[in-house]
């Protein structure tokens, strides 16, 4: 059996290196010409963290990304409303990570560079189209090559082809009318360095991790990211090319000055940063199917969601993981469909729970109730309240901790 992957980012190199472990054949076709560190910061949960490891990729990971120690809520005064320990503090075998995506993704690539058989990445290679039969697929590129394998695996992000050639009556991209600003600077370390904080409301929330060791003692390559609602959710979401575009501060700075952050000046911290990224937030509606014979889709092409709960790249983790193993026990066909029966449905059920606020609804709640502030937060939300959005969230995602 060979593999045929479109798409070299997170979910893509996981399966590939997934496949190699079982001995399965695959052939990596990415898009871009040329692989460079891009993005920022996110988090990878323990639950996918735990499937990395497996593939021998803890220390090189290790190396790289911050343990994330705490969680913490807080409304846009910095008033506390939630905190819970993370990773191995909270009882995990393996980590919860803060890292840069673009580290990640080095980490994922170099592995398939060293273990995979030469040739076994191709770049520049941008998938146009396939055509299957009884025996196998072939992939058509933009350039006019082809490739045949047993199964092809449309690993191509939010703005899939695959996807597109599967369901070309798909609903399309989804906008909830909130922009996003994204950067990553050099700054002293807060919370002792190893903390992620939420922060905010229902109109502009703020979120901050650090996500490697700073060039000097106690600083720390922090991330930012600042969410405001800027649009109707009813209306299209921004053109193509005008996503991951350089953000200005004439238009960020408003929204961060809402905040009173006690141990960190927020304006200072994006004035600091040199540059830094505007996206706005989307995700598609869940698919009733992933799969058409020995044609399926893995990770954002499948599932794009609200970045909400940390969960994007490690869900991409798991689909990864999971159709390796079900192509290593079943026929291709067999065992797609067997990996979109486990997978899609809780893929779905994490971008339907994300469009509603996902854990960070306690920050919501508590604002709707209290926004400006409070004297005692217990007058305005119950621990057990809290408990059951925070909690709750994380059985449902497969991170909760086993007792």
């Amino acid at each position: 059996m060979h593999v045929l992957i479109a798409g070299g980012g997170v979910g893509g190199l996981t399966l590939a290196l997934s496949l190699q472990e079982r001995g399965i054949g695959c052939t990596v076709f990415e898009a871009a010409a040329r692989v460079a560190p891009l993005g920022v910061g996110i988090n990878t949960l323990p639950h996918a963290i735990r499937e990395l490891a497996a593939l021998g990729l803890l220390p090189a990971l290790d190396a790289v990304a911050v343990r994330t120690r705490d969680l913490r809520y807080l409304n846009r005064f910095g008033q506390e409303i939630w905190s819970e320990p993370r990773g191995t503090w909270a009882g995990h075998e393996v980590p919860q990570f803060s890292i840069h995506r673009g580290r990640l993704h080095q980490v994922l690539w170099q592995a398939v560079r060293e273990r995979l058989p030469r040739g076994s990445l191709v770049t520049g290679a941008r998938l146009a189209g396939f055509r299957q039969d009884r025996s196998g697929v072939t992939a058509r590129f933009a350039d006019g090559s082809t490739a045949r394998g047993a199964v092809l695996v449309g690993a191509d992000g939010i703005h899939s082809v695959l996807r597109a050639r599967l369901y070309p009556k798909d609903g399309g991209i989804r906008w909830n009318g909130i922009q996003m600003w994204r950067g990553a600077v050099e700054w002293p370390e807060f919370e002792g360095g190893d903390t992620m904080i939420v922060a905010g409301d229902m109109a502009e929330k703020l979120v901050l991790y650090p996500i490697a060791q700073g060039s000097r003692p106690g600083t720390r390559l922090t991330n930012w990211v600042v969410c405001a609602r800027i649009g109707d959710a009813a209306k299209p979401p921004p053109r193509r090319q005008d996503w991951s575009r350089p953000g200005r501060l004439e238009e960020v700075l408003p929204h961060v000055a809402r905040f009173r952050i006690p141990f960190l000046d927020v304006a200072a911290l994006v004035r600091a940063t040199p540059e830094f990224w505007e996206y706005p937030m989307c995700d598609r509606d869940p698919l009733p199917t992933w799969t058409r014979g020995r044609v399926t889709l893995l990770g954002d092409a499948a599932h794009p969601m609200y970045p909400v709960g940390s969960n994007g790249a490690s869900q991409a983790v798991l689909d990864a993981r999971c159709l390796a193993g079900m192509l290593a026990a079943r026929p291709p066909a067999e065992a797609l469909a067997a990996y979109e029966a486990e997978r899609l449905p809780k893929t779905a059920e994490i971008v339907r729970s994300n469009r509603l606020g996902g854990p960070e609804r306690v920050v919501d709640v508590v604002s709707e109730r209290a926004p400006e502030g409070f004297a005692r937060l217990e007058d305005v939300i119950t621990r057990e309240e809290l408990a059951a959005i925070a909690g709750g969230y994380a059985a449902m995602a497969g991170f909760a901790v086993a007792r």
